[in-house]
């Protein structure tokens, strides 16, 4: 697959997980976050075992010395992350999450040079940098003012905490995808997810509510297990593949755009031309760091 490409998808990429914000305002306020997760990822699982059978003809039987491998993707990564960003939602505000969510590729590039020795030139950290500010722009409409009235709290500290995690994912990810596919890597993270939500899920209790989910809400879980989790998730594996870790980070910057634009078009929000300017920023960012 050429970089152009996984370029190309990447963007699709983003497009898609700023699709799931809208989808998450629909069905969070009916399914808990438990039960959400793993109604998301079992569509999801199930969608790529046919895809493996199809593409692979069988899928990948397990041994032993693979569980800690997908132990750490599915608990830590997809459980670990999820949990901790829904956890961080109750506690703080959108403006501090969105900006602690902005650092992931700051703290996944400190961990490629940490981990992977990984080499970073001035121009990859000027585009790091003006993708970063871009975000802090596009979440504050422009106004600074906004930044003075942050308070910082519990909810902050499990954001970083959840980025961390993800950080961690990816750079883990780079290690270990040369011995699995990325449509089995993700499969495989999904089902161990599953399986560790089964407990959380039987304790939310979901006879009790199930009745009460609406068709929309149903769509939107739908939406989130095809189009975020299988074609994203494959994709970024793909991504950080050919690219690594650091580099497909920075697409994450992308997502504000989308989520912003898909928030305008089906949630009736004001556009702005500010958010437009801010958007541009991103992208420069992103191009400027994809080019080192």
């Amino acid at each position: 697959m050429s970089n152009i490409k996984i370029y190309l998808l990447m963007v699709l990429s983003c497009f898609f997980w700023g699709g799931a914000f809208i989808a998450t305002k629909l069905s969070t306020p009916y399914i808990p976050t438990f039960t959400l997760t793993l109604y998301r990822f079992s569509i999801a699982a199930i969608i790529l075992y046919f895809l493996i059978l199809h593409k692979e003809k069988k899928v990948y039987k397990l041994t032993k010395k693979d569980i800690p491998v997908f132990l750490i993707t599915g608990i830590i990564g997809m459980f670990g992350y999820h949990v901790l960003f829904f956890s961080s939602l109750r506690h703080t505000t959108a403006i501090n999450s969105s900006l602690i969510s902005a650092s992931n590729p700051i703290i996944t590039t400190l961990l490629c040079i940490a981990f992977l020795k990984d080499k970073v030139n001035a121009k990859r950290i000027a585009g790091i940098i003006l993708s970063f500010l871009g975000v802090i722009l596009t979440i504050s409409n422009a106004n600074l003012k906004v930044f003075t009235q942050l308070a910082f709290n519990k909810g902050d500290l499990i954001m970083l905490a959840a980025v961390i995690v993800w950080s961690c994912y990816q750079v883990y990810s780079k290690t270990i995808i040369k011995n699995y596919t990325p449509m089995l890597l993700i499969f495989y993270s999904f089902v161990f997810c599953d399986i560790f939500l089964i407990p959380f899920v039987i304790y939310e209790n979901p006879l009790s509510f199930i009745n009460k989910i609406p068709l929309s809400a149903h769509l939107a879980v739908i939406y989130m297990g095809v189009f975020p989790s299988v074609v994203s998730y494959v994709v970024q594996q793909y991504s950080i593949q050919k690219l690594g870790p650091s580099k497909t980070s920075i697409f994450v910057n992308l997502i504000p755009i989308f989520s912003i634009s898909l928030s305008v078009l089906i949630l009736g929000e004001t556009f702005t031309y500010i958010k437009l300017f801010t958007a541009l920023l991103i992208i420069a960012g992103v191009y400027i760091c994809q080019k080192s």
